[in-house]
């Protein structure tokens, strides 16, 4: 693959579309068009899904969270080794669908160090974003929530909060990423995001909901 991290990040969620076989789909398409522009794409799919995805594809595979604990007596936690052990390479940390306190997140993200998982820390304001970027995680992720699953593109919608995100953390740590998401769809979404300061994007719906998720990937790396 030609770059050490990804420009796009699909998060399958628990969508219908986003488990089992549809999984595996999208994770071939994804595969197919990192080769084809050179573009890295990863994936963040189920739990039940990772390993075997981490196994068939040789994309990055990011767990949709990890717990701050450490291997022990914790029913119904997600461990940081674990998820290594099933083949991720990274994790997506403080989802809004999963919402943590910062407390949480400073733990999540030392687990996830500890099993040498990549860090995306998920943010939904500039302030919140800048405290993450505290924790040196390898991504923050500024998600506006109210823009999330809504087809409109945070790039079009605020711009203001992705150039206002990524000067707070490279205020505190230059050397972590930016990822925007929220409503991003398409390859202008994309161009947009990187524009106004952006390392990458993640999305979800927009790609696990898509009927020819390939075309929607090839429009996504088109104008990067």
């Amino acid at each position: 693959m030609p770059d050490e991290f990804p420009k796009i990040i699909i998060n399958f969620k628990t969508y219908t579309e986003g488990y089992g076989g549809y999984a595996h789909n999208i994770a071939g398409a994804a595969e197919e068009v990192s080769e084809e522009s050179g573009v890295l794409i990863g994936v963040a799919p189920g739990y039940m899904d990772m390993h075997p995805i981490s196994h068939h594809y040789e994309i990055p595979v990011y767990a949709q969270h990890v717990d701050a604990i450490t291997a022990g007596a914790h029913t119904g936690h997600i461990l940081a080794e674990a998820v290594r052990s099933a083949g991720a390479t990274g994790t997506l940390i403080n989802h809004s669908e999963r919402r943590l306190t910062l407390a949480d997140v400073s733990g999540s993200v030392a687990a996830a160090k500890r099993a040498h998982l990549q860090t995306v820390v998920c943010t939904n304001d500039i302030s919140t974003s800048a405290a993450a970027a505290t924790f040196a995680p390898d991504f923050v992720a500024i998600e506006p929530p109210e823009l999330i699953g809504s087809g409109i593109s945070v790039a079009t919608a605020d711009p203001a909060i992705i150039e206002n995100s990524v000067n707070a953390v490279k205020n505190v740590n230059k050397d972590v990423r930016v990822l925007a998401g929220a409503g991003i769809s398409t390859g202008d979404c994309v161009k947009r995001a990187l524009e106004l300061g952006a390392d990458g994007v993640l999305l979800a719906s927009g790609v696990v909901k898509a009927k020819f998720p390939k075309e929607v990937l090839r429009d996504l790396v088109s104008k990067i």
